[in-house]
């Protein structure tokens, strides 16, 4: 029998025996077959499985080079951990010279993904076997770090109450790699969230950071190499969770306070990184100040970087920590008391009230040499404490002068001219087809360059597109809508003289806005294949997908002169796309035109193009309908909005099929609002109605209301520079957008506030209003709201957010006020004060008026006073 067929007679013995007989090119012969035996060992489905042992070791005697043996124990399919104490495998190894198995090792040490824990296993045997250099790569080091963590024992006693619990120990104390290994865990990306487990942190072990505090007081590891390499660790930042391990280290270390106090530095630095990590650099510093370790001006220096942030404890104890330094120090008192108006600008009333108190208390030993600084600190401060800060500091305090601050209004971009060559055109439709953000413009202009260059000479387009066809096989799954790669098929048709049916895949997952672009699609294929289309008339002139009413009527004139028909679906979407125009040369030269689609965009453009709807607001609650699938109504039962409805659109002259489907009544329904959370809206939905922003809004609504799933408000700065009336859809969009989960949806919101208030278009009332009910209904929350507002306060937009804020509040002080409505209070007074709005407001008046000091009534009363005579 040869090599295989022992293999496949599970012969181990004889598979050594007939190795040791094979030449080294006997054995590279038997591979292929070795390998085709480990696929079907891979892909059974038996049970009990094959052996895997005479295959494993088989092939690792064929393998005569380094690397493929490394390749051979590192491929897929094989459980190592069962194969490699076998003598049989020791022996084959064993056999090779030194330097092959000391390659092998360093081969497999440097695998980017790491080893399987059986070939780890393999490996240190090896190393302790060859006297090879112990590997120190990341997937070594991983691997080592996972095996010493695995103690089964330990986890069964630990969980019985047993008391053998010092399984990590006794691996780690007698073991000859610690020294080696763990400096190099401190270097390991996210490692720490690895060994950062519950199951390994008990009482009777302590896990790996009390293992290494023994380590190192047993000087086995270097105590302060371990203490610089974990500052170091926390100060470059992380995961929580592997912040949160090498924080555990640096404790279970417990450095003296000779020891922090010689790395100070690190200890500052930390007050900037996370919280956990932030409080403890925090405490250890404040101990220092208390041993009477820390330098003069340290203190201060600490309190410039966590009076800054936004967690309320941590503030108070620093600004507690200034407090107690000023009374144990008088002659200190002044560089304290500056310290602590820092925190006069923090986001949080009752945070300037401390550090307003803080000032007062230590103002007399701080001396009249501060006032001038406390008094432009105090600018910053709430309303409600810029009387008390007058009176301490001295008249000359005055409040920033304040000036709304908008963002220019955004110009719309021209689209370049057509693509001139059929190279041109491949070049392009390679670039849409690589994926990614596709522009409205590429898009469109590779389109149309399909159509011009097939009318042209079909021939030189089919040459240019074969290479581009070839790189590019993709097929869009059933589940997407159609999008800009779906061009693909519109090449495939110019190169093959037909379109397969149904190819686009339009179906139950399809966008109205997908069915529109769908056709589009499937026409220019049409056009191609008849070569009857000299270019498209819907290719924009503007990047937002506006058309230029005097340019459709030259293109229209040149379809006259070529006799060429118009695409009902090309010419629809020109209609939607056109911007009116009252020029008379151009309303001329509509009216001379002869063709029905050249009539037909004449009495478009005199009536002044796509009629306008009314929006009217729906409270909207899902309920159980058939069709819907459990899960599906699980997902939605929570679910609470204000959406839009439209009656839709009704033409003396219909368009184009999909057209009016997507100009239909806007209805809503939970089967409605499920498969629009499927779509994710794009600039190419905006494109296809840019100058109807109302229109738009409605009809991706359920999109934009999908406030938990990241995406949607990414698109809200397009929406905003958009034509056409901005009115209850576009407003509910962009409140939707300020509520979202995702802070880069949050802040794409707060863009398109801010070009609506720059354009003159934004309803700040009405978006207020809206917000107003919203809030209380969950579907936005409050925090997400104020972080959203504070950040175009802080952009300088106050009389804007007050505006908003105004609208809103009736609706968050009525009954009893939603929770956040206190900071939103907070805001809401600091952007009145600024921007110096005047007026009661009713609720807010009624909410001053209440008993006791909560929250909301402090920051009622402290804007009703602002609101009254601007203080």
């Amino acid at each position: 029998m040869n090599l295989v067929e022992l293999v496949r007679a599970e012969d181990v013995d004889a598979v050594v025996r007939e190795l040791a007989r094979l030449t080294p090119d006997q054995r590279r012969a038997f591979l292929p077959g070795l390998k085709a035996i480990r696929k079907e060992i891979r892909d059974s489905r038996s049970w009990p499985p094959p052996d895997i042992r005479p295959v494993s070791i088989a092939g690792l005697g064929c393998h005569t080079s380094p690397s493929g043996a490394a390749g051979w124990i590192g491929g897929p399919g094989f459980g190592w951990s069962e194969v490699w104490r076998h003598p049989a495998l020791l022996a084959v190894i064993e056999s090779q010279p030194p330097e092959w198995q000391h390659e092998v090792v360093a081969r497999l040490a440097d695998r980017r993904t790491g080893a399987w824990w059986g070939e780890y296993r393999l490996l240190e045997h090896l190393v302790r076997t060859t006297g090879c250099p112990v590997p120190t790569t990341d997937a070594f080091v991983t691997q080592w770090l996972r095996d010493r963590s695995a103690g089964r024992r330990d986890r069964i006693a630990h969980l019985t109450g047993g008391v053998e619990g010092d399984y990590l120990w006794q691996r780690l104390s007698g073991d000859s790699f610690v020294p080696l290994l763990v400096p190099r865990l401190f270097e390991i990306a996210d490692i720490g969230t690895e060994l950062d487990r519950a199951w390994l942190d008990r009482p009777t072990g302590g896990g790996w950071p009390a293992c290494l505090a023994r380590l190192a007081g047993q000087g086995v590891l270097d105590r302060t190499e371990l203490i610089d390499r974990c500052l170091a660790r926390l100060v470059r930042g992380g995961r929580v969770s592997d912040q949160r391990f090498f924080l555990k280290v640096l404790q279970a270390l417990a450095p003296t306070p000779q020891e922090y106090t010689a790395r100070v530095r690190s200890c500052l630095a930390l007050l900037g990184g996370l919280s956990t990590v932030a409080a403890h650099a925090q405490q250890v510093l404040g101990e220092l100040d208390d041993a009477g370790l820390l330098a003069p001006g340290l203190l201060a220096e600490a309190s410039a970087t966590v009076l800054f942030r936004t967690e309320k404890k941590l503030v108070r104890a620093q600004l507690a920590r200034l407090d107690k330094a000023a009374g144990r120090d008088p002659a200190q008192a002044g560089p304290l008391v500056l310290a602590a108006a820092d925190a006069f600008g923090h986001p949080d009333q009752e945070v300037q009230e401390r550090a307003l108190k803080v000032t007062a208390r230590h103002l007399a030993s701080a001396g009249e040499a501060v006032l001038r600084q406390l008094r432009e600190a105090a600018g910053a401060l709430d309303p409600a404490h810029a009387g008390r800060a007058g009176e301490l500091f001295g008249a000359e305090v005055r409040t920033e002068v304040y000036e709304e601050l908008l963002p220019t209004v955004p110009q719309p971009r021209p689209v370049p001219g057509p693509l001139g060559s059929p190279a041109e055109t491949a070049e392009e439709l390679g670039a849409v087809l690589a994926g990614g953000d596709v522009p409205v413009a590429a898009f469109e202009r590779v389109l149309d360059g399909l159509v011009r260059h097939a009318y042209r000479s079909r021939k030189d387009l089919t040459d240019a597109l074969l290479p581009v066809l070839a790189a590019h096989p993709y097929e869009r799954p059933g589940w997407e809508d159609c999008g800009p790669r779906d061009l693909l098929q519109v090449a495939r048709a110019a190169t093959s003289g037909h379109l397969k049916t149904g190819v686009l895949r339009r179906g139950v997952h399809t966008s109205p806005f997908g069915h529109l672009l769908a056709g589009r699609l499937e026409e220019a294929a049409g056009q191609i294949i008849a070569r009857r289309t000299p270019f498209l008339l819907a290719t924009p002139t503007s990047q937002t997908g506006a058309l230029s009413a005097a340019v459709l009527v030259e293109r229209l004139a040149g379809y006259e002169a070529l006799d060429a028909p118009a695409g009902p679906a090309d010419l629809a979407q020109a209609l939607l796309r056109v911007r009116p125009t009252e020029d008379p040369e151009v309303l001329a030269a509509a009216g001379r035109l002869g063709s029905e689609a050249g009539r037909r965009t004449a009495r478009w453009l005199r009536d002044g193009g796509l009629p306008r709807q009314p929006s009217t607001r729906v409270r909207f609650v899902p309920v159980e309908e058939p069709g819907l699938q459990p899960y599906e109504v699980h997902i939605l039962r929570e679910v609470a909005q204000t959406m839009v409805a439209q009656p839709g659109v009704v033409l003396d002259e219909p368009l184009a099929a999909d057209a009016m489907h997507l100009l239909g009544p806007q209805t809503h329904s939970a089967a409605r609002l499920f498969e629009y959370s499927r779509h994710l809206p794009t600039l190419h939905w905006l494109a296809a109605l840019p100058g109807h922003r109302e229109e738009l809004a409605a009809r991706a609504l359920d999109c934009f209301a999908a406030t938990e799933r990241p995406g949607p408000g990414l698109l809200l700065p397009y929406l905003a520079e958009a034509d056409g009336p901005a009115g209850l859809a576009v407003h509910l969009a962009v409140g939707y957008g300020l509520g979202a989960r995702s802070p880069a949806d949050r802040a794409a919101a707060t863009d398109a506030l801010l070009v609506l208030a720059a354009r003159g278009d934004l309803d700040g009332g009405l978006l207020g209003r809206e917000l107003g009910v919203l809030v209380p209904l969950g579907t936005v929350k409050p925090n997400r709201l104020l972080e959203a507002l504070r950040a175009l306060a802080a952009a300088g937009a106050y009389g804007t957010v007050w505006s908003v804020l105004a609208g809103a509040l009736p609706g968050l002080l009525a009954g009893t006020p939603v929770r956040g409505a206190g900071d939103l209070l907070v805001l809401a007074a600091d952007c009145a004060r600024r921007s110096g709005a005047r007026g009661a407001v009713a609720e807010v008046t009624e909410a001053a008026g209440r008993g006791g000091a909560s929250r909301v009534v402090k920051a009622a009363k402290a804007l009703r006073d602002v609101l009254a005579d601007g203080r």
